[in-house]
């Protein structure tokens, strides 16, 4: 089949897999989603959401953050990694954002980026989740799950495997598949122990099928086994 067929192939499975897919991190309004994927790098949606679940209700404009020492700050996000330049990040986001935009988040891809802490996948979130632009953010799962099906080269780098998803996968639904594409690689096809077994694209998965090879092996020795056994 081709690339295209091969995409849309894996975009109708993993719809039929997460039908329900969407942003885990809990958020209100587009600064609020903005921190929570600032905060969200190197660290797992579900302390996010735990930390800024008191945080959220502490801090409600960017002035609030400003209004305390940075010390304060770290220790109000201290179980989040890297806090302490995190909190530097978002103090200066903030300060941006009331001296720039009027305490509003920036509509722009362009202007996202430039704030402080917010890389191109932070805005591509911010972008799709808060302003309905589509958008497919490439984090550690849609870059693992891209690799591993062949949609990108295993040397690829991450603005490449973005650049080559929203070739194949039709933008109306660039939005719903970073979603869908996360639920797959943190659900299903995780870092440890994907579950290639019963995974309905191992036909198409080179990494699954050399994955699945020892399996085979050990149960063709077992099989040897025992008919020497029996004999």
């Amino acid at each position: 089949m081709s690339a295209k067929q091969k995409m849309r192939h894996i975009l109708d499975t993993i719809a039929e897999m997460f039908p329900d897919a969407h942003c885990e991190l809990h958020h209100d309004n587009p600064f609020e989603l903005t921190i929570a994927v600032l905060l969200s790098a190197q660290c797992t949606d579900e302390t996010v959401n735990k930390v800024t679940a008191g945080l959220f209700q502490k801090y409600k404009t960017p002035e609030d953050y400003l209004s305390v020492p940075l010390e304060e700050l770290e220790g109000d996000i201290r179980r989040i990694g890297l806090f302490r330049s995190k909190a530097s990040n978002i103090q200066k986001l903030c300060r941006i954002l009331i001296d720039k935009y009027e305490g509003e988040v920036p509509t722009s891809h362009e202007g996202l980026t430039e704030l402080p802490g917010v890389g191109r996948k932070t805005a591509n979130v911010v972008m799709s989740n808060a302003f309905g632009v589509p958008a497919i953010a490439v984090d550690t799962h849609v870059e693992r799950v891209s690799k591993r099906l062949a949609v990108a080269k295993p040397d690829d780098s991450v603005l490449v495997v973005e650049q080559k998803l929203n070739k194949l996968v039709p933008k109306e639904e660039w939005t719903i598949t970073h979603h869908r594409l996360i639920f797959f690689g943190r659900y299903h096809c995780k870092a440890q122990n994907p579950q290639c077994p019963v995974c309905p694209l191992l036909d198409i998965c080179k990494e699954g099928k050399v994955r699945m090879k020892p399996a085979v092996k050990t149960k063709n020795r077992s099989k040897k086994t025992k008919i020497a056994n029996e004999g």
